[in-house]
């Protein structure tokens, strides 16, 4: 492996590859291209680890290793059986495949998988009289399978367990929205550290604890024990320290106020669980508290929210959407709010016209992440004001 000038790839979720973009531009990555849930990009060995370590909305790092067209079975176990398997595992190691398939000849992501492990097996057996083990739930090597019609990419997957697992999280809500996903929308709205935050319906309290992180500048990964890389047979491991020394030693201070609204009091335990966890306990307070009976005290101040909806709450849908609507407009003048919803019919019933849509996927459900910028008075008002100023 070329350790100088490495290609990489990062995925991410639909809706935050610019958002990623820019995170890899200011990363300090080399020739950055925006791709469908992914950035394309190239590096160095010590630019790998630290976008693993930096990057917020990264769910996967990898590194193509191998490239070839296959017309059929015979052909893709033949390229694969030429291929110098010992440069990237040591027999001894254990190792298992993901794949992704868009093709009419390969058909079965699980059969093209198994024949990739096959000739992998049969390549060390045959070399060695000796052979790897998969290992499929904590492997010490994972590869990753592409096949798009007759290329097929074979990629070292530099992170493991997948980016959005940051090591901070005891406790699970009912529906917790992912970390990725949550440091992605804040991004979209903008928080940046600088003055206060609000998540109003907080639940286990991804959102404030992601906020934080962006408000301190901590590394994304600063709780996570391991990653793939540091098995590679070229890990270099005075490198990853001196990357996780430069990039602690850039975090800074936090004057604002992050603040989490919720009901549950079963939730409010499971955030403070997490927040301790996240050391986070002294930046972001949670409190019960009604949103709907609140009134805003944080000035100047980002909104941004995952309403439960049906999910843990029992509510009348129009209703609950539409007393969202109701509080933005008598108790939160002059603020920025976002929230994601899932029910692609909220802005009616919110009743206010949002000033950005956003296409994003929690998970599989399609969603959609709406600005509501609240003025005293109406927009109209606001703006006649501004002019005469």
């Amino acid at each position: 492996m070329n350790t100088e000038n490495l290609k990489i790839q990062i995925k991410t979720f639909f809706g935050l590859e610019q958002v990623l973009f820019e995170e890899i531009k200011k990363l300090g990555g080399a020739n950055v291209e925006l791709k469908n849930r992914a950035v394309n990009c190239e590096g160095d060995l010590g630019f790998l680890y630290k976008i693993n370590y930096s990057a917020r909305t990264a769910l996967k790092i990898l590194v193509p290793i191998y490239e070839f067209k296959a017309f059929n079975q015979h052909q893709f176990y033949n390229k694969l059986s030429q291929f110098p398997w010992e440069d990237f595992l040591d027999v001894d190691q254990t190792f298992a495949i993901d794949s992704t398939v868009n093709s009419e000849t390969f058909k079965h992501s699980q059969f093209v998988t198994l024949k990739m492990k096959d000739a992998i097996v049969d390549y060390f057996q045959e070399k060695f009289k000796k052979r790897p083990n998969i290992e499929t739930r904590s492997p010490e090597i994972k590869f990753h399978l592409h096949i798009d019609r007759e290329l097929v990419t074979i990629s070292m997957d530099s992170s493991g367990d997948a980016l959005f697992k940051r090591g901070y999280r005891r406790e699970q809500g009912e529906a917790p929205i992912n970390e990725v996903l949550a440091s992605g929308m804040l991004q979209l709205a903008g928080w940046d550290g600088k003055g206060n935050f609000l998540d109003p319906m907080c639940g286990s309290g991804t959102i404030l604890i992601e906020a934080a992180m962006i408000a301190l500048d901590l590394p994304a990964q600063i709780f996570r024990k391991r990653f793939a890389f540091q098995n590679w047979n070229n890990y270099d491991a005075d490198l990853f320290a001196k990357i996780k020394e430069v990039r602690i030693n850039r975090v800074r201070e936090f004057t604002g106020k992050i603040v989490g609204y919720d009901l549950d009091g079963r939730m409010l335990n499971a955030a403070r669980t997490n927040i301790e966890s996240a050391e986070m306990e002294d930046i972001i307070d949670v409190r019960r508290q009604d949103f709907f009976e609140s009134k805003k005290d944080l000035f100047p101040l980002l909104m941004v929210f995952n309403p439960p909806y049906d999910e843990r709450i029992s509510i009348n849908d129009d209703d609950f959407y539409k007393k969202i609507g109701d509080t933005f407009k008598s108790s939160y003048p002059n603020t920025l709010a976002w929230l994601i919803s899932s029910d692609l019919d909220a802005p009616k019933k919110i009743g206010l016209r949002p000033s950005r849509k956003i296409k994003l996927f929690n998970g599989k459900l399609e969603t959609r992440f709406l600005q509501y910028e609240m003025y005293e008075g109406t927009k109209k008002v606001h703006k006649l004001e501004n002019r005469e100023e």
